[in-house]
């Protein structure tokens, strides 16, 4: 299976953005990932419902939302009819996960789980993991673009490759944050299928936007 290559929209340029998500249009294994952040539950504060909204009848590439918000519930609520792709909510932010997943199950194809630098993969619960669709391990601490790779997310990816054959599941795994051409290679082995990639896209021109998607496969 071909990795999924999810450019992150928190880096591009918001003037333009309409213009932005075009380059993306009709490349395979491609989806396009929405930080949704409330300035709560993290420092930062982006786009909300309804920009999120106007960019699901913009485009066909699958959108990608990772809810970095203090009530996710409210928020998958709200946007369960606009036709994403994949909704991942914290498991920070969760008082009962499972609960969650299966109160949305039928209104997203895919929903996943994330879980800070701070957070150990012995959280997520065998349970849990098997309502599962994704786990997001962040390489970074959720709220702002542009930071470096923590390297401590390699062992949690290994550790969720063991878990998924333990149980014969087949959820993604995603790595969120600092990923480049300098360390994708060592991230893949240690079992990432998903790769977000925000700076290292979008701060270029964007005739570069498809070749560096392309250096990440």
């Amino acid at each position: 299976m071909n990795s999924i290559i999810s450019p992150s929209i928190l880096s591009c340029d918001f003037l333009n953005i309409e213009n932005e998500i075009k380059i993306f249009e009709g490349v395979k294994d491609l989806w396009l990932h929405l930080d949704i952040m409330d300035g709560h539950f993290v420092p930062n504060l982006t786009f909300g419902i309804p920009i999120i909204e106007q960019i699901s009848k913009k485009t066909n590439i699958p959108l990608d939302a990772h809810l970095m918000v203090s009530n996710p519930e409210f928020h998958m609520a709200e946007m369960k009819d606009f036709g994403l792709d994949n909704i991942t909510f914290h498991l920070e932010a969760s008082k009962n996960p499972i609960d969650t997943i299966k109160k949305f199950r039928s209104f997203y194809k895919s929903i996943g789980v994330s879980i800070k630098p701070g957070t150990q993969v012995s959280e997520l619960s065998d349970d849990l993991l098997k309502e599962l669709d994704l786990v997001l391990v962040m390489s970074v601490e959720p709220g702002f673009g542009g930071q470096s790779f923590m390297e401590g997310s390699l062992d949690k990816m290994r550790e969720l490759v063991r878990r998924r054959e333990e149980l014969s599941l087949n959820f993604q795994i995603q790595i969120d944050g600092g990923i480049s051409d300098k360390n994708v290679k060592v991230v893949r082995e240690a079992g990432a299928d998903n790769l977000v990639a925000g700076s290292f896209i979008f701060k270029n021109n964007t005739s570069e936007y498809l070749n560096k998607v392309q250096s990440l496969r």
